[in-house]
């Protein structure tokens, strides 16, 4: 892991500011969600993209009854109800 030297500090809400430099690095913009993982004493911070509950993959991914669907998982589940 490679250490940026930027300490920031955690305000009275629990908040803490991404430097603009890793927000335009990761293409993170205003209201855009992250995913928060944790690895023994390190927090993760990914940025959220919606992946298909089947097969994982993140390209055109649409909802479908609350659930996030691709257009291949879509196509072969369709097949599969129609014999």
């Amino acid at each position: 892991m490679k250490s940026l030297g930027i300490v920031r500090k955690v305000d009275e809400l629990g908040r803490i500011v991404l430097p603009k430099e890793l927000r335009t690095k990761f293409e993170i913009a205003e209201r855009d969600a992250l995913e928060i993982y944790t690895d023994e004493d390190k927090i993760i911070l990914k940025k959220y993209e919606p992946s298909c509950i089947f097969c994982g993959d993140a390209k055109d991914v649409f909802m479908f009854k609350g659930r996030n669907i691709c257009p291949a998982c879509s196509k072969e589940i369709a097949s599969y109800n129609d014999s």
